[in-house]
């Protein structure tokens, strides 16, 4: 169930693109952002609310370490400015496959160091999955490399590789999923709310702004987030934030099936090479599940 709760938050993850597509043409990527986060923040938070799990001044107080909570809503602010800046500066195709692979190789990376082991099944299976995510951005078009982008979009890969890693820290402890979900995303969306002065909001005024916000607040933010993180809760950060490769899969087959994007050889390609790598993780025997465990 943990794997599955991921997978379908990696699903959740992958409407994003399209429903960004389908909004308001003038919509900026950073006020889209900034807007998702604020939403979701506070969905996250009535959520824990209903739970009984309240998140006043004495609950957020609560959380600890606190450095893992610091570390986490910066993580969740920072992803969106970079991840937007990347595309912004080096391209589509070239921009997701820098930010999304590395985050899963940065998580791992970063939980070495921290201390946690990590298997050879789940360098495999990062490796699969970083070179379906190639196939699927390239062929998406190939994009001009930017040196510039090219860090942004590393930075958004090490932004979520820091989130990860610090909401683990805090799932670990007694606080309930809800509540860590709630204080990192209402942290994150106050770091990103100054954006909001930044940018023209006019378009959320119309029909399709309005539920493009709803919508990417609510299911890919919201939603996403909280399945999310009661699988993080069970699993190894490195295998989630891998888990989550699933995402651009996702994104891939609602291309073509709601946006008429073509089918391409490599779009065939990358989305078997993805699945192949998630089926190594979530289809290992009981020997195999033992070595991924072990990573916890």
């Amino acid at each position: 169930m943990p794997r599955l709760c991921v997978l379908l938050a990696a699903v959740c993850f992958g409407t994003t693109g399209t429903a960004q597509a389908l909004g308001p043409a003038e919509a900026s990527p950073l006020s889209v952002g900034a807007l998702r986060l604020l939403l979701g923040g506070v969905l996250l938070v009535a959520l824990a609310h209903l739970g009984g799990h309240g998140l006043g001044v004495r609950g957020l107080a609560g959380l600890r370490p606190r450095g893992a909570v610091v570390a986490g809503a910066l993580g969740v602010a920072a992803y969106q400015p970079l991840f937007f800046a990347g595309v912004r500066g080096t391209g589509v195709a070239v921009g997701t496959l820098v930010a999304l692979g590395s985050a899963a190789v940065l998580t791992g990376a970063l939980a070495l160091v921290l201390g946690t082991r990590v298997t050879r099944r789940w360098a495999g299976a990062t490796a699969l999955a970083v070179a379906g995510v190639a196939c699927l951005a390239l062929a998406g078009g190939q994009g001009e490399v930017r040196l510039a982008g090219v860090l942004a979009a590393l930075g958004a890969g090490a932004s979520y590789a820091v989130y990860t890693l610090a909401a683990k820290r805090l799932l670990d402890g007694p606080h309930p999923a809800d509540t860590v979900m709630a204080g990192l995303f209402a942290g994150g969306a106050v770091l990103l709310l100054p954006l909001l002065l930044l940018v023209d909001l006019g378009w959320v005024a119309t029909w399709s702004g309005l539920l493009t916000v709803l919508w990417l607040g609510a299911v890919p933010t919201a939603l996403a987030y909280r399945l999310f993180a009661r699988g993080l809760r069970r699993l190894p950060a490195a295998e989630v934030a891998t888990l989550t490769l699933a995402e651009p899969v996702t994104a891939a087959l609602l291309g073509v099936a709601v946006l008429g994007e073509p089918v391409t050889v490599g779009l065939l390609l990358g989305g078997v090479l993805v699945v192949a790598s998630l089926a190594v993780l979530t289809g290992a025997g009981p020997r195999g599940r033992r070595l991924v465990e072990a990573a916890a």
